[in-house]
């Protein structure tokens, strides 16, 4: 069983980049951009696969820190481009267009974000923890929206894409191959911490939370690190997001983008290391084939949500390798 899940993990980590690689030969740069939109969601959905997945924690607010990421992004970019300083008192600091520092600002900004409704959220669980992630990424949305110097409600265009030491980003092919590298190295933290015996404390808080604060294990303290990580990488995709569409809106942070991500979770495989992977393409493929025919392709993605939910929990990833082997 081991042997059939790795051997669907190389089959999904090879067919994204080579489609790629085969639209950008053919001389279709659009097909290298839903190649890189599916890199980035799947990155997203990593974040939150190490909450969700591993931890049990049904998050409704991840769209905050999704949407923290692409504000980091759109705001450095737009005083970069303007050379406008970030800050004037007391000290000026100057804005970059690099995206090394933008994903480093995004991911601990965040962080913060996510310890301080973490502190709040966790001490809860069920619907309580559901509702409250869902308040603050509401607060923070609104937030955005009542944020004028930023765009506010209509959002914030990024005139020219953040860059990248040694590579032009305006190039279809190069900004994939940095939205795919950093995905690749999320899998393989996600895989890390998995198989660590972080992983597996939190993963035994899923299961039995009185058994391991029997033991002297911290369940909060677990579940806060989990959360806060978890966030940290949902918050470089979505500085990525931004730079991909050239743009970041107050929609990066509405409450569907949170339940996309948690759609995207299932339908891959909730807890597997690429069923991330598997439900962004699913995703991004059903938009893109069923979005030229009606406006309401989501009617035909919600009835194979419903399927799978019902008669196939372990997404795709569990259909083609079967069962999650314990022990």
């Amino acid at each position: 069983m081991a042997d059939r899940e790795r051997l669907v993990n190389i089959t999904l980590a090879l067919i994204v980049p080579a489609c790629a690689l085969a639209a950008y030969g053919m001389g279709e740069p659009f097909y290298v951009t839903l190649a890189t939109r599916i890199a980035i969601l799947a990155l997203a959905a990593t974040g939150l696969n190490l909450a969700l997945g591993l931890g049990g924690l049904v998050s409704f607010g991840h769209a905050a820190f999704f949407g923290i990421g692409g504000y980091v992004a759109g705001i450095f970019a737009t005083h970069a481009f303007n050379q406008i300083p970030l800050l004037v008192s007391p000290v000026t600091l100057m804005a970059t267009n690099q995206m090394p520092v933008i994903w480093l600002v995004s991911a601990v900004v965040a962080g913060l974000v996510a310890c301080l409704i973490g502190l709040i959220s966790l001490r809860t669980s069920g619907v309580y923890f559901i509702m409250i992630t869902l308040a603050f990424a509401q607060m923070i949305y609104y937030f955005a929206i009542s944020w004028p110097a930023y765009g506010g409600e209509d959002g914030l265009s990024i005139t020219v894409r953040n860059g990248f030491p040694g590579l032009n980003t305006l190039d279809p092919l190069n900004f994939f191959l940095i939205a795919y590298g950093l995905l690749l190295l999320a899998l393989s933290a996600f895989s890390q911490l998995r198989d660590s015996r972080f992983g597996a404390a939190l993963q035994a808080t899923r299961q039995n939370e009185v058994r391991v604060a029997s033991i002297g294990i911290r369940p909060l303290r677990i579940r806060l690190v989990a959360f806060i990580i978890s966030g940290m990488i949902t918050a470089i995709a979505g500085a990525l997001f931004a730079d991909l569409n050239r743009f970041v809106g107050p929609s990066m942070l509405s409450w569907s983008m949170s339940g996309e991500l948690i759609v995207l979770i299932i339908l891959g495989g909730t807890g597997r290391l690429f069923g991330p992977v598997a439900g962004a393409i699913l995703f991004v493929l059903f938009e893109f084939a069923l979005g030229g025919l009606t406006e309401h392709w989501q009617l035909f993605l919600g009835l194979i949500l419903l399927a799978v939910v019902l008669f196939g929990r372990g997404g795709l990833v569990g259909l083609l390798a079967g069962k999650v082997r314990h022990g």
